[in-house]
């Protein structure tokens, strides 16, 4: 029996490798990768790095679960883009610090991020709207619209994560931010709601119990709410973007648009 089941998971992986060839050359060059850094991160003792290396395999499971869960065909550029997606989050990102070496990148994996999810919200009702058990008979607006809101949520969902690891675990995913004036009402020493606006301000301290002494040059350090509205702000364009070729794909089902190599399928072999 268990020989059976090794064989019949043979042939899956065989099966998948020959119709998506582009794609499995990705995932083992970027596999081999991972498991090299993961060797050596071990070796050197930065076990903070072995872990992102861990996760980003583990990670790489997630199409492969996905299409098997739920008997869906995951077209190859969408397959490709995940992958390269998780390598650029935790390998690069997190693993070799290009969250701080290149201010935008977070930027552009957040605008990426929104693409992605609302491509696959897109998918999800584009299914049940073609399946004959769940036909809702949706216009193409409203599919657009979902895959947009579907989008939209997963990043706040992520942004809620990131709150939470920054005020239960010290972390700082919500990167700060240098700001060169703020308008504040707790500046009014009148107290009424009245906001005082402050330009060009040369420098904030920060003071702890202990005595120990910060200062902040040229400005006043925000600690996470510009970051957190960038990223929902560049997750709405990317679902946007998405959402609108997704509409004109709905309306005219253009097989060499750019919305259909982002559109989960049923099989039809099974």
């Amino acid at each position: 029996m268990k020989k059976r089941k090794k064989r019949n998971l043979k042939k899956e992986i065989i099966n998948e490798a020959k119709k998506h060839k582009k794609a499995f050359i990705v995932y083992v060059v970027l596999r081999t990768f991972i498991l090299i850094t993961l060797i050596l991160q071990l070796i050197r003792g930065n076990y903070e790095n072995a872990f992102f290396c861990i996760l980003t395999l583990i990670l790489f499971l997630i199409p492969g679960f996905v299409e098997k869960k739920f008997n869906v065909e995951m077209p190859e550029t969408l397959e490709i883009v995940i992958f390269l997606f998780i390598f650029a989050a935790e390998m690069l990102g997190e693993a070799q610090n290009f969250f701080n070496i290149f201010s935008h990148w977070d930027t552009i994996l957040h605008t990426i991020n929104g693409f992605l999810c609302a491509a696959i919200g897109f998918s999800l009702i584009d299914i049940l709207n073609r399946t004959e058990k769940f036909h809702l008979d949706l216009s193409p607006f409203f599919v657009a619209f979902v895959g947009f809101c579907f989008s939209m949520t997963i990043g706040v969902l992520w942004e809620f994560l990131e709150y939470g690891s920054d005020v239960y675990l010290h972390s700082d995913m919500q990167k700060d931010t240098i700001v060169e004036n703020i308008s504040s009402v707790a500046l009014n020493e009148s107290g009424e709601n009245v906001a005082v606006h402050v330009d060009d301000i040369t420098e904030t301290q920060i003071t702890t119990q202990d005595g120990t002494t910060y200062v902040i040059n040229d400005g006043y350090l925000d600690i996470g709410l510009i970051d957190t509205m960038g990223d929902l702000a560049v997750n709405f364009i990317g679902a946007l973007i998405y959402c609108v070729i997704g509409f004109f794909y709905v309306k005219d089902r253009d097989k060499d648009s750019i919305a259909s190599k982002f559109i989960l399928r049923i099989k039809e072999n099974e």
